[in-house]
């Protein structure tokens, strides 16, 4: 049974990410020839939402007669906004109580409704029709900056006043599990006249969180800080790889390009705003105080625990190599979407918009191994006599996400993927 106020008449393990405070939502394929189709995860199981639909159970005033569970993907059902997304999440947990007899006690739909997790495949949860990744963390700009800059001005002059962001390339995002190659491309010339060309030897995993867009807005128009949130559907796990080598030489004057466009994973699994609701916390002071439309009601963020693990090739066993939390993030996700379409620029349902780098303030809490080794002069040390400066050929990097409630958790499952030899 769940702990906590919610009771299911599923066996949900305590340590599970997946309770019935939670739900999350994503998409699967019960087997590899069916069609993708809608789910949410709880305890070891995936519930199939298009099991539900077609035996009438969404029968609210908004979801009656709704196909959006009948769709390969959440976009649908993103679009529908905040009382579609109560009204399901409501049904949901009902459906799921060990109080209703509905799924309790009908044998034949927990069959087709209830699958194992590890039995189906996890798929995108969204058609990502577009693609940006800021960079709001004060402490991973800081250290970039005194990196490639100095310690003398970390923060560029802009930094402050807005979050900083670039348009990222949604084709090459994968859902976690999936493999990426090495990339190539060009280098910085050291002591030669033109550059150097090949796989990137500075590539590096980056630490973030991302939020998928509901109810999106029309072209000239722009949301407000106040009512961001209102369409900010909820949150993945993400890891925006970054060949810093590539970058580095390639991104005067328009910023990243080849160094990182050659892959982004995502985790498979939408933990929504409303189940993050009971982990809100202050957001970190801002100063100089942001333009009035940077400036909302309140100034709120989410507690999220966050990890990394490298499991080297070759190697069973993986070790930690950063705890960081999400509430390290100078700029919220309200800001940032807000500035997002200040230009009038639309968001549509389904975009994906990262945090970027998510660093805190010690150094066991920097999210990227260009900070955790300092540009590769302090080799990270991961036991077995292995160490690291930025990722090798056959690592693996697995990002995880938990809040810890009073007898239950919310999380986002794992975020990972491995690195094969460039190909030539």
């Amino acid at each position: 049974m769940a702990s906590g106020s919610l009771v299911s008449f599923l066996n949900i393990p305590e340590d599970s990410h997946f309770s019935m405070q939670n739900l999350p939502y994503g998409v699967f394929r019960p087997t590899p020839e069916q069609q993708p189709r809608p789910g949410v995860a709880i305890g070891e199981y995936v519930l199939d939402l298009s099991a539900l639909a077609r035996a009438g159970l969404f029968h609210g005033p908004v979801l009656k007669g709704s196909d959006c569970f009948l769709q390969p993907s959440l976009n649908a059902f993103m679009a529908m906004g905040k009382p579609a997304w109560k009204e399901a999440r409501g049904t949901i947990q009902k459906l799921l109580s060990v109080d209703e007899p509905a799924l309790r006690d009908n044998a034949e739909l927990q069959k087709s409704a209830l699958l194992p997790m590890s039995q189906v495949q996890l798929m995108l949860p969204a058609v990502i029709g577009d693609y940006t990744d800021f960079f709001t963390s004060k402490y991973h700009t800081m250290n970039c900056g005194i990196i490639f800059r100095g310690p003398e001005s970390p923060l560029p002059p802009n930094w402050l006043h807005l979050p900083v962001a670039y348009h990222g390339r949604a084709s090459s995002v994968v859902i976690s599990g999936t493999d990426l190659h090495r990339p190539r491309g060009q280098k910085r010339p050291v002591g030669k006249p033109t550059p150097g060309f090949g796989p990137s030897a500075k590539l590096d995993f980056e630490l973030e969180m991302a939020m998928l867009v509901g109810p999106g807005n029309e072209l000239g128009t722009s949301v407000s800080v106040d009512d961001a949130a209102d369409h900010i559907f909820g949150l993945v796990l993400m890891n925006d790889w970054s060949a810093r080598d590539i970058q580095a030489w390639e991104y005067q004057p328009l910023g990243p390009f080849l160094g990182k466009s050659f892959g982004t994973t995502v985790s498979p699994w939408i933990v929504t705003l409303e189940a993050l609701q009971p982990f809100t916390c202050e957001a970190p002071v801002q100063d100089p105080p942001p333009l009035p439309y940077l400036t909302g009601k309140s100034c709120r963020t989410y507690d999220i625990p966050l990890e990394v693990a490298l499991k080297p090739a070759g190697e069973d066993k993986s070790s930690v190599v950063c705890k960081s939390n999400f509430k390290h993030l100078y700029w919220t996700i309200e800001q940032q979407l807000a500035h997002h379409t200040i230009n009038g620029c639309n968001l549509r349902p389904g975009d994906l918009l990262g945090s970027g780098t998510i660093s805190g303030p010690e150094p066991e809490s920097f999210g990227s191994l260009l900070e955790l080794s300092w540009d590769g002069k302090n080799p990270l040390k991961l036991g077995n006599n292995i160490s690291r400066t930025f990722v090798e050929d056959g690592d693996e990097v697995i990002l995880t996400a938990c809040c810890q409630g009073d007898g239950y958790k919310v999380g986002f499952g794992t975020c990972s993927g491995k690195i094969l030899p460039a190909i030539s």
